[in-house]
């Protein structure tokens, strides 16, 4: 569950309903895992993403790519994390949804200029309210999981978090 939890796109949000529907694993075991296994890539991402992307911008398809990345980045998180600044970054990793999990609000944090250790108990945090979403839609069962899915996609449209909606 550690490694499943550190994948990008994937982290807590797959790892903990595989954890407990698949393996079997205590609600308990399954969350702490799961939150464990999100958090250990973070500080070596908020370290180094700095260094690596100044090495790689030294190539010019690097440099496209890291000026695609961020102009998308900032352009969907821009107005709620200026706003609400590491409470922000805290929000948009709690919401479970596909690009808003810890990796996507480690890069935020460093787009934003959000100093490392703030960052990091911020993306914390919103990785355990993130895991107390997870683990009461998989306890849901699959209708009721659906709904609040559905609920939390709206929900997250409607406040801004994945697009242009909110103000």
């Amino acid at each position: 569950m550690l490694f499943i939890s550190m994948l990008p796109l994937v982290e807590l949000r797959g790892a903990l309903p595989v954890a407990y529907l698949h393996y079997h694993y205590s609600l308990p075991k399954a969350y702490i895992l799961s939150v464990l296994g999100n958090m250990v890539p973070i500080p070596f991402l908020l370290k180094f993403f700095p260094r690596v992307e100044r090495f790689l911008r030294r190539y010019r398809r690097w440099e496209r790519f890291f000026d695609s990345l961020f102009s998308r980045t900032r352009r969907k998180a821009a107005g709620k994390i200026e706003r609400y600044e590491k409470l922000g970054v805290m929000v948009f990793v709690a919401i479970p949804l596909p690009v808003t999990g810890a990796w996507t609000g480690t890069l935020v944090a460093y787009l934003f200029g959000i100093e490392s250790t703030s960052a990091l108990l911020y993306i914390f945090l919103g990785v355990l309210i993130a895991g107390v979403i997870v683990l009461v839609i998989t306890l849901s069962g699959p209708l009721y999981g659906a709904i609040g899915i559905v609920l939390l996609v709206v929900a997250a449209y409607f406040t801004g978090i994945l697009g242009e909606k909110g103000g």
